[in-house]
């Protein structure tokens, strides 16, 4: 008769509960493992007999038969070790247990030690969903699964005492839930707005960029300062919140990049792939879906130096991931949706040799050098970029200068309160957090003009041969300035300033 435990597969950030089978039979030994796994679930043969053989156990010398159920699911990963190795002990009669709201995870070392896995906060979730009573992990996924209430969750540390734990031969405490004030209380950013000298009109864009969640061009000659703006961001942007410091964990935990010392992700997470990174590694993919870099910066900060360096079928593919804020990634193994709400920082230079518009040193590249380097972003990706500032070189007077400018910590304040605005004003609105995931629908009702704005708005879009789209982003980025000033209304004034941020190929 079959035996049958549980465990549960993963399809992009999606965890489901997957019944793990075995039958042993009479014949040859051989094993076989059947329902879509992949390479390295067909390879934890070799592990659970080798450490089934070194936990004073005995790996059935007859024909194993293992079932990954449902069949049609891919299954991939090593955390079926485990349950295969329980199944196959409690089918063959070495331990006696009632598998029924228990869930197994965990990869399996030679000597029957448990290594950590990846997944593990979305599958507790799951099973908390799905009615599990216990979760059986590796000790060192611990901090990650103690984010989940409402489950017992009992760490492991190898195959021999998970079996003495069964049989109740041995007493395992279950995790205690995290301390989520402590867990919350991150530290002081790397990267401060007090270090960086001059910039008043760039530091200005980051704050509206923090305040809106807009996207932000910083366009410059080499050295003055678009790298140390864009790494300081995070530290102006808003605390995370539960929520989403348990989104992005979730994000990383599938990922496998997860710190195994540190149970949530706590701070604004900032991104800086090279210029040479492929589509996959930007977008997400692979035979079995995994988050690219623009996940991977959810809720944070996409930073893309040397913008026009990047090749321009990868830059292509942020377009749809910057207007609706997710990414679909189709493949043959499976369709996954991950989601993909980031800040776009972009650094570049005016031309190849970076000093076409630099008042001081000369440019030596011809015009039609300049003109092919700024045509390498093209117009519809440039469309959704709200904030495009000059970065200009630096005087002397202020680099040298002792004073300080305004620090993170003031700016994050008046950022906090216009999201707070916000917060409150898409209460009703679930799906939306900042003022640049509003669709036409909300700008109608949030953004509603005056006639002396629609007549500026109309010179305008005339003047400027503005596109629908650049004049709905006006208008949200307009409601944002607003918003750091408390104004519950949007004005001239706003809009104007709106309207310098925009691209100068308009």
């Amino acid at each position: 008769m079959a035996s049958k435990v549980f465990s549960a597969a993963l399809v992009g950030l999606t965890a489901n509960p997957v019944e793990v089978e075995v039958d042993v039979s009479g014949g040859l030994p051989k094993t076989i493992i059947v329902g879509l796994p992949d390479t390295a679930v067909q390879e934890a043969r070799e592990r659970v007999k080798s450490a089934i053989r070194n936990s004073n156990a005995v790996y059935p010398p007859s024909h194993v038969s293992i079932n990954l159920a449902p069949a049609d699911l891919p299954k991939n990963g090593s955390h079926f070790d485990l349950p295969i190795a329980i199944s196959v002990l409690l089918n063959s009669g070495q331990i006696f247990f009632e598998p029924k709201a228990k869930l197994f995870l965990g990869e399996l070392a030679l000597d029957g030690n448990l290594r950590p896995v990846s997944g593990v906060l979305p599958i507790a979730l799951m099973a908390r969903e799905q009615g599990f009573k216990k979760l059986f992990i590796p000790k060192e996924n611990s901090r990650e699964a103690s984010l989940v209430t409402g489950i017992e969750i009992i760490p492991i540390k190898n195959l021999y005492e998970i079996i003495g734990y069964l049989q109740n031969l041995i007493k395992i405490p279950p995790l205690q839930p995290a301390n989520w004030e402590e867990i919350l209380r991150s530290p002081e950013p790397s990267f401060n707005m007090k270090l960086v000298k001059g910039q008043e009109a760039a530091k200005r864009a980051l704050e509206i960029a923090a305040a809106g969640g807009h996207n932000l061009l910083l366009s410059g000659p080499p050295g003055t300062g678009k790298t140390l703006l864009a790494k300081a961001l995070p530290s102006i942007l808003p605390k995370l919140t539960v929520d989403e410091a348990l989104e992005i964990t979730k994000i990383y935990s599938v990922a496998g990049l997860l710190n195994v010392t540190k149970a949530l992700v706590t701070q604004r997470v900032f991104r800086s792939p090279h210029h040479t990174s492929s589509s996959v590694a930007l977008v997400g993919g692979g035979s079995h879906p995994k988050p690219g870099e623009i996940s991977l910066s959810h809720r944070g900060v996409l930073f893309l130096d040397e913008f026009p360096e990047f090749s321009r079928n990868v830059l292509e593919n942020l377009r749809q991931p910057l207007e609706d804020g997710i990414v679909t990634v189709a493949r043959a193994a499976a369709t996954v949706t991950f989601p993909a709400q980031f800040t776009l920082v972009a650094a570049q230079n005016p031309c190849p040799c970076g000093y076409y518009s630099d008042p001081i040193k000369s440019c030596i590249c011809s015009p039609g050098q300049i003109m092919k380097y700024q045509k390498k972003i093209s117009g519809p990706l440039l469309d959704r970029i709200d904030l495009c500032v000059e970065v200009g070189r630096i005087e002397y007077d202020k680099l040298s200068s002792d004073t300080v400018g305004e620090s993170s910590e003031d700016i994050q304040v008046r950022v906090q309160k216009a999201r707070d605005i916000q917060t409150k004003r898409f209460a009703n609105h679930p799906g939306i957090n900042t003022n640049s995931e509003m669709s036409i629908k909300e700008i109608k009702e949030f953004c509603k003009l005056g006639a002396a704005e629609q007549n500026f708005m109309k010179t305008a879009v005339v003047k400027m041969y503005l596109s629908a789209r650049s004049y709905h982003r006006i208008l949200k980025l307009a409601r944002t300035i607003a918003d750091l000033e408390n104004n519950p209304v949007t004005t001239v004034t706003h809009l104007a300033e709106a309207l310098q941020y925009r691209p100068k190929v308009d």
